[in-house]
């Protein structure tokens, strides 16, 4: 049984990127307005907003490495984003799961990239810790790709076995 391309088709899926980039800089924009940098804002018990600027990837990663790494994080989302377009893309057309898992980790990745253009850092504000210890800070996008990411590992596991190898 041959499953058919969704191709064009699947692009409706793009319209959660959108809201992903759209809620994402909202939310970064309200945060800069409305924090001062590095002062927590307590909200409840282990959770605060804090506006924190983030040179590096993902927890602070390479964000001391000379400045290089802007342009190369900006040249591999862009990598990244045009691979999880073709994919999308090319899937077939009854799949769910699996192009909202592409399309949370392209809205997250485009709303980081941006503010790597634009300021040459990403923008976080989110601070959950347990005591003394904090978790890195993060934003929306990073939330959108850590449940994108959750997702397409959720997706692996509900792939149909090929049969007649």
């Amino acid at each position: 049984m041959k499953n058919s391309a969704g191709g064009l088709a699947n692009f409706r899926w793009l319209l959660v990127a959108l809201l992903v980039l759209v809620l994402d800089q909202w939310t970064k924009h309200l945060a800069v307005a409305n924090l001062v940098m590095y002062e927590p804002v307590p909200l409840m018990p282990y959770f605060n907003l804090m506006l924190a600027h983030n040179t590096g990837a993902a927890f602070s990663f390479l964000a001391d490495a000379g400045g290089w790494q802007r342009w190369f994080f900006v040249a591999l989302t862009t990598v990244i984003s045009v691979v999880l377009l073709s994919w999308l893309y090319r899937l077939p057309r009854p799949q769910k799961l699996l192009p909202i898992a592409l399309v949370l980790v392209l809205g997250g990745a485009i709303g980081n990239v941006y503010d790597r253009m634009m300021y040459g850092y990403v923008i976080d504000f989110i601070d959950w810790y347990v005591g003394d210890h904090h978790w890195p800070a993060f934003n929306i996008a990073d939330s959108a790709i850590c449940v994108g990411a959750a997702l397409l590992i959720l997706d692996s596991f509900f792939k149909p076995k090929e049969q007649g190898k």
